[in-house]
């Protein structure tokens, strides 16, 4: 159960973003905010920025002009910074192949902490370990050496740190791929309680979401300087 409340006032705004890669404006003057309880799926063709959004948004990629404000006020909340606040997941699973699957979410939450807007959430004990890796389907599979495994089962490791993730901001690249179709479910079920509990989720997909009621879209073609088409 998530350790952030409902009352506790969530904001992430994005305030006129341009980004410059590579001598090319990706977008321009981009402005959006969200809120606790939203979902919000990332959209745009191919190489109109999905992935470099979500990396500005979390410190990866610097913003070349505009601002990213984040703010959890409330009970609790004790001013927790966006770095603080954050679960990400990239569209690699980025799962450390010399460690078996158990190993490698202890040795995530032990570089991490299972972070939380109250910053007390607790580290996860054995049998939530276990449990998270049976939701994902890999019972069994805990005491296997990742090297071992395939990539479904990779994304399927990394998915876990959703069920053991007290953070508000989820962050996920394309989280539905290389996993089935009873796995992309449970995950947009995931998702969905996640939003229902006061968390924000941004993500981009090329798969439609069709097991959650409420979400909206940001296209950022949009924010595309006209005169510039996508790779």
């Amino acid at each position: 159960m998530s350790a952030f409340k409902n009352n506790q006032k969530i904001t992430l705004e994005l305030h006129k973003l341009t980004c410059e890669r590579d001598d090319r404006i990706l977008f321009s003057e981009l402005s959006a905010e969200f809120k606790a309880g939203d979902i919000v799926q990332i959209a745009g063709p191919n190489g109109a920025g999905k992935t470099t959004l979500l990396k500005l948004v979390i410190g990866l990629l610097p913003v070349t002009f505009g601002e990213i404000i984040w703010s959890c006020t409330g009970a609790d909340a004790n001013n927790a910074t966006l770095h603080e606040s954050v679960m990400y997941l990239g569209h690699q699973p980025a799962v450390n192949l010399s460690l078996t699957a158990l190993e490698n979410l202890k040795w995530y939450f032990g570089l991490n902490g299972r972070k939380s807007l109250n910053n007390r959430a607790q580290q996860p004990k054995q049998e939530d370990y276990l449990e998270a890796l049976n939701t994902v389907g890999l019972s069994g599979y805990e005491h296997v050496l990742c090297s071992q495994m395939s990539a479904g089962q990779h994304r399927r490791v990394a998915l876990a740190r959703l069920y053991l993730s007290d953070a508000p901001l989820w962050i996920l690249d394309e989280p539905f791929t290389a996993i089935d179709k009873s796995g992309v479910q449970a995950l947009e079920n995931r998702i969905e309680r996640h939003a229902d509990t006061g968390g924000v989720v941004l993500l981009t997909t090329h798969q439609p979401l069709l097991h959650i009621e409420n979400f909206r879209v940001l296209d950022i073609s949009v924010f595309i300087p006209k005169g510039l088409t996508s790779e």
